[in-house]
């Protein structure tokens, strides 16, 4: 047994040919991230303030769609999303539909730490943010020029898009600049485990592109984007209703618990659930086990263990 961490920045269609100016910045933020979690750890800091800590890093960064990068939806505006638990009591906290508060993460930890609810949703979760003295800033700090044009896309496609879905391509002029209005930036998340069993789980959201004003994804539904108990702590990513759908958080501990599976079978068991090119998922066990699963093209991803293990990967090989 000993402690474990695993980061990710989202699951979807991340083509072989992705360009070093839009990798890189993931990558190093990914590696910073995951870093700044083994400090966390080795400093003896509870998973759950672990989590929340490199999900607030991740929130902060323009280049995943969480927080600063959050997608915007079919009005143009912000509905970020979170949610985190912790393993040992199964307390949790939600938020949705989020468009002030700057680290979403950090008011759902306040709706489990400080109210007798587990969720809570737009003008509701503004103001308790408001109560509890959150930073908040205009919806605008959250819109991007990158953001408009991919909602400016989706809508001229007529579709919603999932994390790194690729834009539909136009014939444009060799020497136009691109207009980087592809998808390509990703819902995060972080599990950790210490090295005494305590788990925890953390995930935070823009949803997709060119959603519904209202609509609710996968992230903050306590067993379907997020769960922890005793036995491993789960963030998913994807297309949150087949998320949903598929419960595939739950899923991973209950087989864990009533089938007696290690957390990778588990894991495993869980994505063969879901239709493929929808969802991929980090987890950690009690006992330092780390699984990053995916079915789509590729998912963001990086772990580290106390035994010295460490990866980081994209699609099926690691990066060096």
């Amino acid at each position: 047994m000993g402690w474990a961490i695993a980061v990710h920045g989202g699951a979807g269609d991340i083509p072989l040919s992705l360009p070093p100016e839009k990798r890189l910045p993931r990558e190093a933020a990914l590696r910073r991230c995951l870093d700044v979690g083994i400090a966390a750890l080795k400093a003896h800091n509870h998973p759950l303030d672990v989590v929340e800590l490199v999900v607030r890093e991740l929130e902060n960064n323009p280049h995943f769609n969480a927080g600063k990068g959050s997608v915007l939806t079919t009005s143009g505006t912000v509905e970020m999303e979170a949610c985190i638990m912790d393993g040992k009591t199964m307390k949790c906290g939600a938020v949705s539909g989020v468009s002030t508060v700057v680290n979403a993460i950090s008011l759902a930890r306040l709706v489990m730490d400080k109210t007798p609810h587990i969720y809570l949703a737009f003008d509701g979760a503004e103001a308790f943010a408001r109560e509890q003295g959150l930073e908040t800033v205009e919806m605008s700090h959250f819109i991007t020029p990158e953001n408009i044009e991919r909602l400016k896309q989706a809508q001229e496609a007529d579709r919603v898009q999932l994390d790194y879905t690729q834009p539909i391509q136009k014939e444009v002029p060799k020497d136009a600049a691109l207009a980087d209005g592809d998808s390509q930036i990703g819902t995060v998340g972080c599990v950790a485990v210490d090295s005494e069993g305590n788990l925890a789980t953390a995930t935070s959201t823009g949803g997709i592109v060119n959603k519904m004003v209202g609509r609710i994804g996968d992230t903050p539904i306590i067993g379907a984007g997020t769960y922890a108990n005793h036995l491993c702590a789960v963030s998913a990513t994807g297309r949150g209703e087949a998320i949903i759908r598929g419960t595939i958080a739950r899923d991973v501990a209950a087989v864990m618990e009533f089938k007696g599976l290690s957390l990778k079978e588990a894991a495993a068991y869980a994505m063969d659930r879901v239709p493929r090119g929808n969802a991929g998922l980090i987890a950690v066990s009690s006992t330092g086990e780390v699984a990053m699963l995916f079915n789509t093209t590729g998912m963001f991803r990086a772990c580290a263990t106390e035994d010295g293990y460490s990866e980081f990967s994209i699609w099926d090989s690691p990066t060096e």
